[in-house]
């Protein structure tokens, strides 16, 4: 027995295939291109996802343990818009999570109480209920054929099973989802001008959303059924690949972008902190995540600027940080969600001298970074989560100095996995074995081996949390609470 996990993600798709007890066998990938027709303008072609699913099935067949496949499972890149006509033909490019160009639509649903009351988040401009209503109002001929609306996930599930289904933790971003209510709200599809029948059906990531296609089995050279899990948003795979199913389990995650994502065993919305609550993949719970926009981008940023590559800026840095110092880095070079869901908002450094170095600057950056980081960790312990300690992943993850600096600021200990697999091709396998095998989550959803803590320096906690109160201060989350 088999299964196979799919990442959709912006720039490529990722196909996982593991054994019965999740251990994996093989990997596949195919890249396509994000179009950009126009500034902020982030779109892509479903087809290109089809094509990329094909090419990977294609290098997997070849493994012995293929013809055993019992269960799939789709984590696909978030809010994206897929419009489909009434013979579910693609109307027009999917507009993607990073596409801004309904910034106005969204501030006009925001602004109503009961967007955030319901669906337990601000309106971002990425999320999926603007872009209909900016479709409404600039390609009306477009709109006026919109049967269906489907998530990139729930698209790939459509090509598989044939069926239009979602699942909860992916609808949770549309801002059209009753998020503790795990149900289509009426009143928000109301507000984006959309019916509940053109929504996906809902199941639950972990529940079968169908089973493939007979004419898919035949092509894949497969004789058995083989169930298709509800699938889930990236984050929430990524959270049941790193095994945060609980109350205190959590990760941080230090790519382009930076998350702190923190599982809960309840439903605790905060959206005036532009934290995120969304359904978790699995019934019953939820979780949380803060996300700031220019994580290692700042690193990239200060590296491409100097000449250099961002491990040759982190090389000379000492594992054990020095005290904080005079330069300060304000790490918004793209806007930022959390705290300050302000677009507008960008990037300085203060406190600059004849004798700042590149190590200064370097340190400032991650110091920067890492301030941003932790007011995703504020903002979660305000709603009441623990956080005992949380995995820390991502190509950040490789600077041990910057690793120790962030657990410092956070006063976290920090686990790194040991090498395998924990992403979110790994969490989408897991759901399809449970949508395959009905086993319960508890048993499916566990965390890897730790190979490391990174603790904080104890004796430098409270220096750092006197310069995060002078960040704070200099820069303190308004925008939010408006």
């Amino acid at each position: 027995m088999s299964f196979l996990g799919i990442d959709l993600g912006t720039s490529g798709l990722r196909a996982l295939l593991t054994d019965a007890g999740g251990v994996p066998l093989a990997s596949a990938e195919r890249h396509y291109e994000v179009q950009h027709p126009r500034s902020g303008w982030s779109e892509q072609d479903p087809a290109d996802w089809i094509a990329a699913l094909e090419g990977a099935v294609s290098d997997l067949r070849a493994h012995p343990a293929w013809a055993g496949l019992r269960g799939i499972g789709v984590a696909g890149h978030m809010h994206g818009a897929t419009l489909l006509d009434a013979q579910d033909r693609v109307l027009r490019p999917c507009i993607l999570w990073n596409d801004t160009r309904s910034f106005a639509e969204a501030a006009r649903l925001d602004a109503d109480p009961q967007l955030r009351a319901l669906s337990g988040n601000i309106v971002f401009p990425g999320f999926t209920a603007p872009k209909l209503l900016w479709v409404a109002t600039h390609e009306p001929q477009i709109f006026a054929q919109v049967a269906r609306v489907l998530l990139p996930a729930a698209y790939l599930n459509l090509y598989l099973t044939g069926d239009h289904v979602a699942d909860m933790s992916d609808s949770a971003g549309t801002s059209w989802l009753d998020t503790g209510a795990r149900d289509w709200s009426d009143a928000l599809l109301e507000a984006g001008q959309m019916r509940r029948d053109q929504m996906p059906r809902l199941v639950e990531g972990s529940e079968p959303a169908g089973d493939l296609r007979r004419d898919l089995r035949a092509a894949w050279g497969l004789t058995q059924p083989v169930a298709v899990a509800g699938g889930a948003g990236d984050n929430a795979a990524a959270a049941c690949g790193i095994g945060a199913l609980h109350e205190g389990q959590g990760f941080v995650s230090l790519g382009t972008s930076g998350v702190l994502l923190a599982a809960r065993d309840g439903y605790h919305p905060a959206p005036e902190t532009a934290l995120h609550s969304f359904c978790h993949a699995v019934p019953g719970r939820w979780y949380q995540m803060g996300v700031m926009l220019s994580c290692t981008d700042s690193l990239n940023w200060l590296a491409r600027i100097t000449g250099q590559r961002p491990a040759d800026l982190t090389a000379g840095l000492a594992e054990i940080p020095p005290p904080p110092g005079k330069p300060r880095f304000l790490p918004y070079l793209s806007g930022e969600r959390t705290p300050h869901n302000d677009a507008e908002i960008r990037g300085a450094f203060t406190g600059l001298g004849t004798e700042t170095t590149r190590d200064d600057m370097t340190r400032a950056v991650l110091e920067g970074v890492s301030f941003g980081l932790k007011d995703s960790a504020e903002a979660l312990r305000a709603t009441g989560a623990d956080l005992p300690h949380l995995f820390a992943i991502g190509g950040g993850t490789r600077s041990r100095s910057w690793l120790r600096l962030l657990a410092t600021v956070l006063d976290l200990p920090l686990h790194l996995p040991a090498e395998g697999e924990f992403g979110a091709a790994l969490g989408a396998a897991r759901l399809g074995r449970m949508a395959a095998t009905g086993e319960a989550p508890e048993v499916v959803l566990t965390p890897p081996a730790t190979a490391e803590v990174v603790d904080p320096v104890t004796a430098l906690v409270p220096a750092y949390a006197e310069a995060y109160a002078r960040f704070r201060a200099a820069y303190p989350p308004i925008r939010a609470v408006q």
